[in-house]
């Protein structure tokens, strides 16, 4: 108690709950201000978590228009992603999409950490490629981006239960990344016939692991008593609101760049 208090007094986090989990984990103030020095680097800016409710539902897309909107208002955003599949390069990529759409100007180097060619999920590319995830190399991506920009958008892979390396020498997730970063999350899903299901499960999955959801986009949307009535159940059933509705062939986000600003943390 006198190590939280004391944590506390000096303000080592600008949330109380961090002070909490750092001492409780790990019981020594060494260890609190490494994982305080950590969290520090990774607060240079404001980040988001953006993910899907699965593979090719438009996440990059709609990502891209966030972006762009944000850009395009004048906020000083920049976009991460720890690793893309499938792709040969990364101007052929859902980043080199993310920036030419958005007119960021990053570099590939500030875009992505781990580029594989194998179109497979990153874990088994990883393998299948010889060149594994680390810990601390997409840290330090982040960090790069966020010593520059005042807001990060980081993209995950697919949807939330994506393995990113899962091998003899670690097991990483997407949730697992957006816990080294302490990120909020904002949650991609097709506006069509079974989203309920998808959206429910996704967000259930993040609050099980206490894992922040800001809100819910949805793509393809068209409207029409089904597409109306997924809207009022997935906010009905998650308590989480649907942010925008992006229907096929929008080239601008239809949100209030400030709100989104919001979600940023």
């Amino acid at each position: 108690m006198i190590q939280y208090i004391w944590l506390l007094k000096i303000g080592i986090y600008n949330n109380i709950k961090y002070s909490l989990i750092t001492v409780y984990m790990y019981g020594n103030l060494k260890h609190a201000f490494a994982l305080y020095r950590e969290k520090r680097l990774c607060n240079m800016s404001k980040g988001l978590f953006i993910t899907g409710t699965g593979t090719d539902i438009g996440k990059t897309y709609v990502t891209a228009l966030l972006v762009k909107r944000l850009h395009d208002a004048g906020y000083n955003v920049g976009y991460y992603k720890a690793a893309i599949s499938g792709a040969d390069s990364v101007a052929e990529s859902d980043a080199g999409f993310v920036n030419a759409t958005a007119n960021l100007g990053q570099s590939d180097e500030e875009l992505l950490s781990y580029l594989y060619k194998t179109a497979v999920s990153p874990h088994l590319a990883a393998k299948l490629e010889g060149n594994p995830v680390e810990k601390e190399t997409v840290i330090k991506g982040y960090q790069r981006v966020a010593a520059t920009r005042d807001f990060v958008t980081l993209e995950g892979s697919g949807g939330i239960v994506c393995p990113i390396r899962y091998d003899e020498v670690g097991h990483y997730f997407l949730t697992d990344i957006i816990h080294w970063l302490h990120l909020p999350t904002l949650i991609v899903a097709d506006a069509g016939l079974g989203t309920i299901n998808t959206v429910v499960l996704t967000v259930e999955y993040l609050k099980a692991r206490h894992i922040p959801v800001k809100g819910i986009m949805l793509n393809h949307y068209t409207g029409g008593t089904m597409q109306e009535d997924n809207v009022y159940m997935i906010e009905e059933l998650t308590g989480c609101k649907v942010l925008a509705k992006v229907a096929p062939g929008d080239t601008e986000l239809a949100a209030d760049p400030a709100m989104l600003a919001s979600l940023y943390e």
